[in-house]
């Protein structure tokens, strides 16, 4: 199963890692990941030959140049998990800024 590579991959980086929603009273910096929808996927012969799944990985940190956005990255890499860095967005409230990477990997179908 695919679930479980990102979220050994992500555990490996830090254990501040949850899938779908972080606990009300973490602190910065972790990590939030899940699947959201399936990805360009292979058809032929009339069914479906090869699904891809695609996610999100959001990194909340109070420092902007947190050592966990490059070793995301790296982890990414080394486990050969497709992605790419989507967004940053900064909170003026609360002084978090979150960082969003889309990955995708092909499940056999």
């Amino acid at each position: 199963m695919i679930f479980p590579k990102i979220e050994n991959t992500l555990k490996a980086i830090t254990t501040k890692t949850h899938r779908t929603f972080a606990p009300e009273e973490e602190e910065p910096p972790y990590i939030v990941w899940d699947d959201d929808s399936q990805g360009e996927t292979l058809h032929g012969d009339g069914k479906m030959n090869c699904q891809v799944i695609e996610g999100t990985i959001n990194l909340f940190t109070n420092d902007e140049d947190d050592p966990l956005f490059d070793q995301i990255q790296q982890g990414l890499n080394s486990a050969d998990i497709a992605f790419e860095y989507n967004s940053k967005q900064s909170e003026e409230d609360t002084g978090i800024t979150h960082y969003e990477w889309v990955w995708n990997l092909p499940r056999g179908v």
